[in-house]
C-alpha cells in the first residue's frame, strides 16, 4: 500500500466506522464468518486466504478454538457509493476465555450474535449475550449454517425471539462456510449499527484492550480511540502506569499490521512505542498525553478472578530462569493469569499459577511448551479458598499447604458458581443426578421450547474438574453449561495429606469435604500404588487428616533371591544371609529416595466414581 492510500485510510469520518465483534457458543461458526467477511470485504486475497485465519496461534489452530481476541480493520464500499471502515474483534466462545469477550465488548458498539441453524441457542450464547447487553451494545441475530441439510432455522429463530425478545424480521441468516447471506450481513452492520461517538477535538484518549510482545519491536498495544487524535511521533502517556513514550510507529491490522499517519477517535489500531520492559503496558489502562490537558482515564476493566491454581515446576531444575521469563511474556498477552515463585521438597524451585479455569490452565501449560519448548511437571489443580481464622481474620487460600491447623479454624468456606445447564427435556432427570451427587442446590428452571434452562448452584471444587465431560457424556453431547462465582458459602472442608514412607509430599495435598475424605484419600493411595515403581524397599503411601492416617497402601519391594546359590547345607547359613538382605533393605529404606511420577501429580484428581 503507497503512502497517499494509508493517509486516506487514517481520515475515515466516524460516522463511516463501525465497531462490532462476534459473540457465539464455542463451535457455532464465528471464525469462519470473521474469515468470510474478510473475504467479502476484499481484505485478504484468495491467495492469501486460509481457514480460521484470525486464528494464528499454533495452538487455536491444533484445537480448533479461539484463545486470543483479535482485531482486524476491513474497508467495504456499501451500495450507497460510501466507503466505510469495519472494525471486527473475533472472541473465543469457551467459558474460561469469557474475560477476554468482556474486554472485546468494551471496544465495541455492536455485536453479531451467531447461533448454530442446528443445535440453536446455547449456554455460552446467553450469558455472552446478557454481557453485550449490559454494555449498551446494538445486537444482530444471525443465524448460521442455513446450508446444513438438517438445519432447524425457523425453529432456531423462535427460540431467539423468545430469549432476546427480537422482532422475527431482524434475525439475519446465513451460511460462513458458503457465503451465502454475506452480503446482507455487511449491510445490516452499517445499516443497524451505530457509528461511535467522541469528540474529534478533545484531547487523546485511548483504551488499551490486549497487547503482545514482538522480538523485535517490543510491546505492540491494542488501543480503540474513545476520542481525539494520536499522531506518529506524537509524546503519549499511559495513565495508569504513568509513563510517557514516543510513538514510533501506529496503524490498523488488516489482518497484518499496516502503519498509518495517525489513528482517530473511533478507530481501533495499535501502536509501538519501542517500549522493552513488559511491565509497562497495563490492559485496561488509558492513553492520553503528558501534561494537565490530558484526558480523564477511563473505567478499565473488573480485575479477573481467578478461580484455579496449580503449581508449574521445571523438570530440569536448571530451566527455572527460562520458564520464569517465558511467564512474563506470556502474562503481558493474557494478563487474566498470575504466578508467583514457590518451593515444593518434592520437585524444587517453580511458580504457583492462577487461572481463570481448567481449560485456561491447559491452554497455558501447552503454550509454555510449545511456544518456550519447555519440559513441564504441572500439580494437581484446585480452587481458592477463604478460612476465618479464630482470631477473628479471614485469610484466602490458594495451596492446600497453606491451610492452618484445625485448631485455628473457626470456619472453612468454599467458593459457590451458579451453573447453568441447558439441555434436551429428556435429560433433565439426568442433570439433576449429577448436580445432586456433587451437592448442588437447584435455584430454578425454565422451558425453552423442547429443551430446559436449569441452574443450580455448586461448589466450584466439584465443578471445574470433570462436570463439563460427565455432562457431555451424559447428554450425549446436546448439554451445555456456564456458570458464573456467586460468593463463598461455609462447609464441612478437610486437607487430606499424602505421606510417602511417613514423608508428607506437600504437592500431593488436597483439600476436599469431609464425608469424601476417606474415599479420596483410598483412592489417591491406590492409584501411587499403581503409579510408583517398586524400589529395592518397600514403600508405605498414607492417606492422612492431621494425625489420623484414613488410608493405606504399600508398594512392595523388588525381591532378590539371596539364597539361590545355597545347594542344601545348614539352614542357619540361609538364615545369616536373609537377615543380612533385610538389614540392607532397612538401611536403604531410611536413605534411599522415592521417584514420584508426573502422573501420579494427576492421580489426586481421580474421584473414584469407577
Amino acid at each position: 500500500m503507497g503512502g497517499n492510500t494509508l493517509l486516506k485510510l487514517s481520515l475515515m469520518p466516524q460516522d463511516r466506522i463501525r465497531n462490532f465483534c462476534i459473540i457465539a457458543h464455542i463451535d457455532h461458526g464465528k471464525s469462519t464468518l470473521a474469515d468470510r467477511l474478510l473475504e467479502h470485504t476484499g481484505t485478504v486475497s484468495l491467495r492469501e486466504m486460509k481457514n480460521q485465519l484470525l486464528d494464528d496461534l499454533e495452538l487455536e489452530r491444533e484445537r480448533g478454538i479461539t484463545i486470543k481476541a483479535k482485531a482486524v480493520t476491513m474497508d467495504y464500499k456499501h451500495s450507497d457509493g460510501q466507503q466505510y471502515e469495519l472494525n471486527l474483534i473475533d472472541t473465543p466462545g469457551h467459558v474460561d476465555f469469557h474475560y477476554e469477550v468482556s474486554r472485546s465488548l468494551a471496544c465495541c458498539e455492536g455485536a453479531l450474535l451467531v447461533v448454530d441453524a442446528f443445535q440453536g441457542i446455547e449456554a455460552q450464547t446467553m450469558a455472552n449475550t446478557y454481557a453485550a447487553l449490559d454494555q449498551n451494545l446494538q445486537i444482530i441475530p444471525v443465524i448460521n449454517k442455513i446450508d446444513l441439510q438438517h438445519h432447524r432455522a425457523d425453529e432456531v429463530a423462535e427460540e431467539i425471539v423468545q430469549v432476546l425478545g427480537v422482532e422475527p424480521e431482524s434475525i439475519l441468516r446465513c451460511s460462513a462456510k458458503t457465503g451465502l447471506g454475506i452480503q446482507g450481513l455487511l449491510d445490516a452492520i452499517i445499516t443497524r449499527l451505530p457509528a461511535p461517538k467522541g469528540a474529534l477535538d478533545g484531547p487523546p484518549q485511548a483504551m488499551v484492550f490486549d497487547s503482545h510482545y514482538d522480538d523485535y519491536r517490543g510491546v505492540v498495544t491494542y488501543v480503540r480511540m474513545i476520542q481525539g487524535e494520536i499522531n506518529k511521533g506524537q509524546r503519549i502517556r499511559f495513565l495508569r502506569v504513568g509513563e510517557n513514550h514516543d510513538v514510533l510507529e501506529l496503524g490498523h491490522f488488516r489482518p497484518q499490521r499496516v502503519a498509518s499517519q495517525k489513528l482517530s477517535a473511533g478507530q481501533v489500531g495499535y501502536l509501538i512505542c519501542n517500549i522493552k520492559s513488559l511491565t509497562e503496558v497495563d490492559t485496561g489502562d488509558t492513553v492520553s498525553i503528558p501534561g494537565d490537558h490530558a484526558a480523564p482515564p477511563l473505567p478499565g476493566y473488573k480485575k479477573p478472578k481467578r478461580m484455579v491454581y496449580c503449581g508449574l515446576y521445571p523438570s530440569d531444575g536448571q530451566e527455572f530462569s527460562e520458564l520464569r521469563d517465558s511467564l512474563i511474556k506470556l502474562q503481558i498477552n493474557d494478563p487474566s493469569f498470575e504466578f508467583e515463585p514457590e518451593s515444593s521438597d518434592a520437585l524444587g524451585f517453580g511458580f504457583r499459577c492462577g487461572f481463570l479455569g481448567l481449560l485456561h490452565m491447559e491452554i497455558i501449560q501447552q503454550r509454555l511448551e510449545q511456544e518456550a519448548n519447555l519440559d513441564l511437571v504441572q500439580t494437581a489443580p484446585n480452587v481458592t479458598y477463604e478460612i476465618l481464622l479464630r482470631s477473628g481474620e479471614v485469610i484466602e487460600i490458594h495451596k492446600p499447604q497453606d491451610v492452618p491447623d484445625q485448631g485455628e479454624i473457626a470456619e472453612f468456606r468454599q467458593p459457590i458458581v451458579r451453573c447453568n445447564f441447558l439441555v434436551p427435556e429428556i435429560y433433565v432427570g439426568t442433570i439433576m443426578k449429577l448436580c445432586q451427587e456433587r451437592r448442588g442446590v437447584q435455584a430454578g428452571q425454565e422451558y425453552l421450547g423442547g429443551r430446559m434452562l436449569v441452574t443450580y448452584d455448586l461448589p466450584l471444587a466439584e465443578v471445574i474438574y470433570d462436570l463439563h465431560d460427565k455432562l457431555k457424556s451424559s447428554t450425549r453431547g446436546y448439554g451445555t453449561m456456564d456458570y458464573e462465582l456467586i460468593g463463598y458459602q461455609p462447609a464441612s472442608l478437610a486437607r487430606v495429606d499424602i505421606l510417602v514412607n511417613g514423608n508428607r509430599v506437600d504437592a500431593l495435598s488436597i483439600i476436599c469435604n469431609r464425608d469424601d475424605a476417606e474415599r479420596r484419600g483410598r483412592v489417591v493411595a491406590k492409584k501411587l500404588k499403581e503409579e510408583i515403581s517398586r524400589h529395592m524397599f518397600e514403600i508405605a503411601v498414607q492417606a492422612a487428616i492431621g494425625g489420623k492416617i484414613i488410608a493405606r497402601e504399600t508398594v512392595k519391594a523388588m525381591r532378590k533371591n539371596v539364597t539361590a546359590k545355597c545347594y542344601g547345607g545348614d539352614i542357619s547359613r540361609k538364615k545369616k544371609l536373609w537377615a543380612k538382605q533385610r538389614e540392607g533393605k532397612k538401611r536403604m529404606k531410611s536413605v534411599g529416595n522415592v521417584d514420584i511420577p508426573q502422573k501420579a501429580f494427576m492421580a489426586v484428581l481421580e474421584t473414584g466414581d469407577k
